[in-house]
């Protein structure tokens, strides 16, 4: 299973910075239709945290001091990418008015 973590995670963070790059760049030249966060939006966001959360839950029960068998490790690892989706869920803004009202105020 830890080659399964460990391809997970790989690919995870692969996504996470081709994500941040081209977000960034995106922004930096006024392209919405190739900005990540305009075409994937919330689902988007979370299926690479989910997979991140996958990977670094199922290596760090893996690789535990405890000893754990890789069945609870698997369980573990699912409620890693679970916390990782509820996590990115609640922190990201998917209505560009809340977005917008915040900048103005902050």
């Amino acid at each position: 299973m830890v080659k399964v973590y460990a391809s997970v995670l790989v690919v995870g963070v692969v996504a996470l910075f081709a994500w941040l790059i081209a977000r960034s760049f995106a922004v930096n030249i006024e392209r919405p239709a190739i900005d990540p966060e305009e075409r994937f939006g919330l689902v988007g966001r979370r299926v690479v945290a989910g997979m991140v959360g996958f990977g670094m839950a199922g290596m760090s029960a893996e690789f535990s001091p405890l000893g754990i068998p890789w069945p609870l490790a698997l369980v573990l690892a699912l409620i890693g990418a679970a916390a990782a989706v509820w996590y990115v869920g609640w922190t990201g803004h998917d209505d560009p008015a809340a977005a917008t009202a915040e900048t103005e105020t902050g």
